[in-house]
């Protein structure tokens, strides 16, 4: 007689993984050559310290901003078309909530939220995590109209024009910036985390 044992899953399978760092790696040069092409034509009073931009140069940033910009959109279509034919965007981002999110954020500022199956998001998680892919697709679409606004007159249009388009852009990265310090914030509170996205956790289902 044959007894049937619990086989090890990933927690992060590969292709998880390897999409994350990518989009870690590509958010890091957009945000920083993006912040030296700001410097060049700044929106507000303020610019940013040269020492943390990337491109030396306003040539030079705009080389490496498009550069990622496209590494950025392809890798996220490719993490959106996997979750979606996968069925993991269902299972592991929905549902959700206020009354969940605001559970889990409760607990979480209690110190009281569990994190022993790190293949389950808590719903402050996922709304972090739909946020982002939102936010990163305005930056992708308000991008598309600082670099070719003739071509795509009706997204133009729509963010309210080429200095609107500017500003949303802007307002993205800002945002997108605030989630990677909150994102660093958790994992240096739960270390283990960040083992599992690098190697993967096998967790038995």
């Amino acid at each position: 007689m044959s007894q049937s044992t619990a086989s090890p899953k990933a927690s992060h399978p590969r292709w998880l993984r390897l999409t994350h760092w990518l989009n870690a790696l590509a958010v890091l040069v957009m945000v920083t050559s993006g912040w030296r092409i700001y410097n060049a034509s700044p929106i507000f009073e303020f610019s940013f310290p040269k020492s943390i931009t990337l491109g030396g140069w306003l040539g030079g940033a705009l080389q490496w901003h498009f550069a990622a910009m496209w590494f950025l959109a392809i890798n996220g279509v490719i993490y959106l078309i996997i979750n979606l034919a996968s069925g993991r965007l269902k299972r592991r981002f929905f549902p959700v909530s206020p009354k969940g999110v605001l559970h889990d954020l409760g607990a979480a500022l209690r110190g009281k939220l569990g994190h022993a199956d790190l293949s389950h998001y808590n719903q402050v998680q996922r709304v972090a995590y739909l946020f982002v892919m939102v936010d990163i697709t305005m930056l992708v679409i308000s991008g598309l109209v600082l670099w070719k606004s003739v071509q795509f007159p009706l997204l133009r249009e729509l963010l309210g024009g080429y200095e609107g388009a500017r500003r949303v852009h802007f307002f993205a990265m800002a945002l997108l910036v605030a989630f990677v310090a909150v994102h660093l914030v958790m994992v240096a509170l739960v270390p283990k985390t960040l083992l599992a996205m690098i190697v993967g956790r096998k967790e038995h289902v």
